[in-house]
């Protein structure tokens, strides 16, 4: 259900504030709290907000289920906190991580197909183009490295299995702070005349790296569109989600940003500075205890929730401006807006971006192409992974129940206080009216019947059915297919093949639906942000095309300009594939025919082949080993076959001689 806010459902009260700071808005708009440009603005972002939620929030219970699942966390029942009590050692209802392995399997193989260096590849448009484009994807390189893309990468993609789709939000960073060097400065005489000078430290503020960087929307936060599938973000009318800051943080940002205002009044609330869209909603945290990272004494972090949003509007209607392509704001433009503490409005800007899209991209491998939250993965196979839990957390209650004695008593005849002693070496007494008649029938063992005998083996096979729905097979996993019989390597080399080739389905994909649209934002954003020059390494594919326009060498560092960097270029999209993994022998075997056949090897360029060999096995920078400068002519041989018979004639006559043979 949508969340209700106190007095009405739909809307949200006017915040009245009794004092007023001095800021100055953005396009002189009005944007003080209470003011009408700002309420409506406020109804605005809520309404869409609690409009979304609604629709999204149906799908937590089921996310619940996979973090239980993914944490390895089963909430215990009053009888096993008793018997954990009585013995800590003793086992309890548990979790069989077997879908945590799953995901491990399915994460491996998307690092390694997407996390190469670099992770994305341009090429130029037009022949112009072609030196811009190699830069370019040099200059993005090194903004990866820098803010550590393949952290937020690896997020997004284990969202995508977890709750069915993950998100990244791609955003220009300029990372401030303080630098010392060393300067030379004028020395005078205490009269005022020059005399040298000296070299001394002067400590500056100033941008020490800026580039692309990503946040990670937590699905649990996300606030789509309900009326698009989840991939189709650019054709949703707002995207927005649901983010948790210090308040200290929030006022250094309006400091050190033109586009922040308002922080001052979210220091003066009385009230919490929550959203009603930031329940706790996940249970990532059951076991741990904790509920937020912010969940400490509102005295000490002051946590303030903040509503992002995307939205595209006619800035007309809400007394806005339109920008410089629609300056009467009568035509859709793309806005982004910022609501702190759902009651302050702490952004409010124009995006203006070149690429005119939302800055958030999506990753769903198994979406339906029609759904909001697609059924992911792992919920696939959870109802699988509750039939394996149940199968070995009864054997294993089975079991702590037969190594206890049951056993039936004559309390007439044994002394009962004898009998509640447990250990070795137990000595029990009979009463003494019972003396003298034997012991034979005064205990006798309760027979005890395991109906749990095959459960270890039925987990077994839910294990593979799991194995089969997923893709994530034994073999993938490290582990060899359980069963008697041998395997030959054509078995183990066609089974691994036919599973990496369901995975590469699932890496296309990703590839097409996030990282496309990811590698263009970044480079929309670098030529219409970037202001500094920086350097790069002449190194890797494009060593001797930048060697040659540069005139430097292997290793040297090249001066970028930003105005080099304006050019035409396309995103090449990786094919999904892993180095090594579905990498036939054959093709070793066609080059050694070809290296070993001169009327094959004279029509087919040996090296390239070698380094296409070298690279799917996994080698990272083949053209590092290549000779520089021109390679060294081999001379051709002519090599012809005869019978035995003609050479000992041939060779009688002197015409040819043995090898090695020198006259």
């Amino acid at each position: 259900m949508p969340p209700r806010v106190q007095g009405s459902p739909y809307s949200v009260g006017a915040t009245q504030f009794s004092f007023k700071y001095d800021y100055e808005y953005p396009d002189r708009i009005n944007l003080t709290p209470g003011s009408p440009t700002h309420e409506k603005l406020k109804q605005l972002v809520f309404e869409k907000a609690r409009d979304s939620y609604g629709v999204l929030s149906r799908r937590f219970t089921s996310w619940n289920e996979i973090d239980k699942t993914l944490t390895a966390y089963i909430v215990a029942d009053e009888k096993e906190e008793k018997l954990k009590e009585g013995d800590e050692r003793k086992p309890i209802s548990i979790v069989v991580p077997y879908s945590y392995a799953t995901m491990e399997t399915l994460l491996t193989y998307m690092i390694a197909a997407f996390i190469q260096d670099p992770v994305f590849r341009y090429e130029g448009v037009g022949p112009e183009d072609t030196i811009g484009s190699i830069l370019l994807e040099q200059v993005i390189a090194k903004q990866c490295n820098r803010f550590a893309l393949g952290l937020q990468l690896h997020t997004a993609f284990r969202d995508s299995f977890a709750y069915g789709f993950g998100l990244l939000a791609p955003y220009w960073q300029e990372i401030r702070g303080y630098r010392t060097r060393a300067i030379e400065k004028a020395k005078f005489y205490l009269w005022g005349m020059r005399r040298g000078t000296e070299t001394i430290r002067e400590r500056t503020e100033e941008v020490l790296f800026e580039g692309n960087t990503c946040d990670n929307i937590d699905p649990y936060r996300c606030l789509p569109d309900p009326n698009y599938s989840i991939h189709e973000i650019q054709k949703m009318d707002f995207f927005g989600w649901v983010d948790t800051v210090g308040l200290m943080d929030l006022l250094t940002e309006e400091k050190t940003s033109e586009d922040s205002f308002n922080a001052k009044y979210l220091k003066d609330l009385s009230s919490r500075r929550s959203s009603l869209f930031k329940v706790e909603d996940s249970a990532r945290n059951l076991q741990t205890g904790g509920r937020d990272r912010f969940e400490i004494s509102e005295n000490i972090a002051k946590p303030v929730d903040r509503i992002n949003m995307f939205v595209k509007l006619i800035p007309k209607d809400y007394g806005l401006p339109g920008d410089e392509f629609n300056r009467r704001g009568e035509y859709p433009e793309k806005w982004f807006f910022q609501l702190g503490a759902d009651q302050i409005l702490l952004r409010a800007k124009s995006l203006g971006l070149d690429h005119d899209m939302f800055p958030v991209v999506s990753c769903a491998p198994d979406y339906d192409g029609r759904s909001i939250a697609p059924i992911s993965r792992l919920e696939l196979v959870n109802g699988l992974q509750t039939t394996l839990n149940f199968m070995f957390n009864s054997h294993v209650a089975n079991v702590r129940k037969a190594i206890n004695d049951m056993l039936i008593v004559d309390p007439y005849m044994v002394n009962m206080d004898d009998m509640r002693q447990p250990g070795p070496g137990k000595l029990v007494r009979l009463r003494r009216s019972a003396w003298g008649r034997g012991v034979k029938d005064v205990v006798t063992q309760l027979a005890i019947t395991d109906v749990t005998a095959n459960n270890m083996g039925d987990a077994r096979g839910i294990m593979d059915m799991m194995d089969r729905a997923s893709a994530a097979t034994h073999n993938l996993m490290g582990v060899m297919r359980p069963g008697s019989e041998r395997r030959s390597a054509a078995e183990f080399e066609g089974t691994q093949g036919a599973a990496l080739n369901r995975l590469e389905r699932i890496a296309k994909i990703t590839g097409l639906q996030m990282m496309q649209p990811l590698g263009y934002m970044f480079a929309s954003h670098t030529q219409q942000f970037m202001e500094q020059s920086t350097y790069i390494k002449a190194s890797g594919d494009h060593l001797k095309r930048l060697m040659a326009e540069f005139g430097v060498k292997s290793g040297d560092p090249i001066q970028i300009d930003p105005l080099k960097l304006l050019i035409d270029y396309d995103v090449i999209v990786r094919d999904g594939s892993v180095p090594g993994g579905n990498f036939s022998q054959n093709w070793i075997q066609l080059f050694q025919i070809a290296a070993s056949q001169p009327t094959v090897g004279q029509r087919v360029d040996l090296f390239r082949v070698f380094k296409y060999i070298a690279r799917n096995l996994g080698a990272k920078d083949v053209d590092q080993f290549e000779i520089q400068g021109q390679p060294q002519q081999i001379p051709q041989m002519n090599i012809k076959t005869m019978p035995d018979e003609q050479v000992a004639q041939e060779a009688q006559k002197g015409n040819i001689i043995p090898f090695g043979v020198t006259q």
